[in-house]
């Protein structure tokens, strides 16, 4: 499926393919920090599938405690979340579903993630 979004202000645009079926919901702790709210939910690019059509978004690194680092963009206008990557392999993107300008009611969840722990959706 290919889609479209961006940001709130509309300074970051960008398009995608990906798959619906990546759709996942995250619970961990880090995702409610960083969302505001009890989870996040995203969507899968495929690889490499992602470009920025225009806008440069800022970049938070993440560290887990893993060692990992994945890299969060988001709007240095608006602050809206976009997206979050492997550091030193950006070919897939967790992309931000409520970002989605297309399909948003498409992309259904099929997994809910808890701190790397899966629980099927019922």
């Amino acid at each position: 499926m290919h889609i479209n979004g961006g940001c709130h202000c509309g300074d970051i645009k960008y398009e995608a393919d990906i798959d619906p079926e990546s759709v996942g919901i995250c619970h961990c702790t880090d995702c409610q920090i960083l969302t505001g709210t009890a989870y996040r939910t995203t969507v899968q690019s495929l690889p490499g599938a992602f470009k920025l059509l225009n806008g440069t978004p800022k970049i938070y690194i993440k560290t887990a405690e893993s060692g990992n680092q994945r890299a969060h963009g988001f709007c240095p206008r608006c602050g809206t979340p976009l997206y979050a990557t492997t550091v030193g392999t950006p070919d897939i993107h967790g992309i931000r579903v409520g970002r989605s300008e297309e399909h948003t009611s498409e992309l259904q969840s099929r997994l809910h993630l808890v701190c790397r722990l899966l629980i099927e959706k019922k």
